[in-house]
């Protein structure tokens, strides 16, 4: 596969996630297929999506959501920081630790 390929590939997923965030508050359905396909090329040209692009997306049902939208987040109060997230779609709450 040509180099040019996957930076136009690459180019794609980040119009549309762009565009899935943006629509995510008046238009969930159209957010969500804009995440789906961003991810369906990900995976076509077997690229892997860059972290900004991947912490948009639930670990367990692996819906896209969005902060604040579709997710909850709040600031975890233990000795060690770290940004507890739940996806409202499935309940499911996972940790992103934060470095200090």
């Amino acid at each position: 596969m040509k180099p040019s390929t996957k930076i136009i590939a690459v180019e794609r997923m980040q119009i549309l996630i762009r565009n899935a965030i943006s629509n995510s508050r008046k238009f969930p359905k159209l957010s969500q297929r804009q995440a789906y396909l961003a991810k369906k090329i990900s995976t076509r040209y077997r690229i892997a999506m860059p972290y900004e692009m991947k912490m948009n997306f639930c670990k367990k049902c692996k819906n896209f959501i969005v902060p604040g939208v579709t997710s909850r987040i709040r600031i975890g109060r233990s000795s060690l920081k770290s940004i507890r997230i739940t996806c409202s779609y499935c309940d499911h709450t996972y940790r992103k630790v934060i470095a200090q």
